[in-house]
């Protein structure tokens, strides 16, 4: 809320101030840059040709950019410079009003172009709109530079695993290993497969109706 409160009152200060120092410049342009600094060697301003074309720039140009808030800064120094001289070689010694040829006026704007040295224009500008692009740009680049930072770490990684690992290349297909189960044991086995000679002997005796005269009984 402060910021707000600060950036409406310096829109105010700065339009304000602004209008005034236009008018004074234009004023001279209107003159002339001969006649205004005719006047200055009158007041006993050192090189008026100077001060005078210093003066009629730094007024017009500078109040336009107080205005629209371009430059705020440095603009308010050269405002700052231009009211300083202003004080000290033509309205000191005067008195205060600037009825009677006093420093009130240019004090009031130099105090004003101290103020806008210090502490800006305030947000609502063109200072303010190209400083808040300039730091939307700055900190998206901020973020892709990260982004690419953590690119290359992961890529990094992997490369320092392949390094560790030995050459990344792919396994060679291997057979899967069967599991070691135990067989089951097979039944006993059961029909012609389990009759010995013995016992076919015995049953060739017995379907020709001739008895062995040793005969064992059968290995069952």
């Amino acid at each position: 809320m402060k910021k707000v409160l600060f950036d409406v009152a310096a829109l105010i200060a700065r339009v304000a101030t602004g209008v005034i120092f236009v008018a004074h410049g234009w004023n001279k342009w209107r003159s002339g840059i001969g006649d205004t600094a005719q006047g200055f060697r009158e007041m006993g301003i050192p090189m008026p040709e100077l001060a005078a074309g210093f003066a009629t720039v730094v007024e017009t140009v500078g109040g336009i950019l107080l205005i629209v808030g371009l430059l705020v800064r440095p603009v308010a120094l050269l405002l700052l410079i231009n009211m300083l001289g202003a004080i000290v070689f033509a309205h000191w010694g005067k008195g205060v009003l600037v009825s009677e040829g006093g420093w009130e006026l240019a004090g009031a704007l130099g105090a004003l172009s101290l103020l806008f040295l210090t502490l800006g224009g305030g947000r609502i500008g063109l200072d303010g709109l190209f400083g808040a692009l300039f730091r939307r740009r700055r900190g998206r680049r901020a973020a892709e530079e990260d982004m690419a930072r953590g690119t290359g770490a992961s890529a990094g990684g992997g490369t320092a695993s392949g390094r560790l690992g030995g050459p990344m290349t792919p396994a060679s297909p291997t057979t899967p290993e069967q599991p070691n189960v135990p067989r089951q044991p097979s039944p006993p086995r059961t029909g012609a497969r389990n009759i010995n000679d013995e016992d076919m002997r015995d049953i060739d005796a017995l379907v020709s109706d001739d008895q062995p005269e040793h005969r064992k009984p059968p290995n069952r």
